[in-house]
């Protein structure tokens, strides 16, 4: 991906994946409801095939949103997170601005995303509960924990 980057009050937003710090990020996702039990090698090769939204202050890695997509017709948002020591100040909401304004993400047909707790957040984006879930299916197969 491009090495694009959006500065706001001393942080920064990058699709430059030589940025990412890796064992920041897996020892965040590991604690999530999402990826516990996720293995090493299955996020490093799911940030190498995925749009990576960096975020960072003063260099250090303190949030990440990934979107899985086709730049075409369908982008899957996931692994979204800001790091508590820097919650409330608006990140969340700057990721998600940046992300939907993309270049590479315009004209999609469809957004999706799964979230247990952060409706709230996303409707603000124009994300609603899903139109007739009896139309998706889904293999789900949990990882386990070590």
């Amino acid at each position: 991906m491009n090495d694009t980057a959006f500065l706001k009050k001393g942080y920064e937003i990058s699709l430059d994946k030589a940025k990412l710090d890796f064992d920041a990020i897996y020892s965040y996702l590991t604690t999530t409801y999402w990826a516990k039990g996720m293995p090493a090698e299955k996020l490093k090769t799911a940030l190498e095939n995925s749009m990576c939204f960096g975020l960072y202050h003063n260099g250090s890695q303190v949030g990440l949103s990934r979107v899985v997509t086709d730049q075409a017709t369908f982008a899957y948002l996931c692994d979204v997170y800001v790091l508590e020591t820097h919650r409330g100040i608006g990140l969340s909401k700057w990721m998600m601005q940046t992300i939907l304004a993309h270049p590479d993400l315009q004209g999609l047909r469809r957004w999706s995303l799964a979230t247990a707790d952060a409706q709230g957040l996303y409707s603000q984006f124009g994300f609603t509960r899903i139109n007739n879930p009896e139309n998706w299916m889904q293999i789900h197969t949990p990882y386990k924990a070590d």
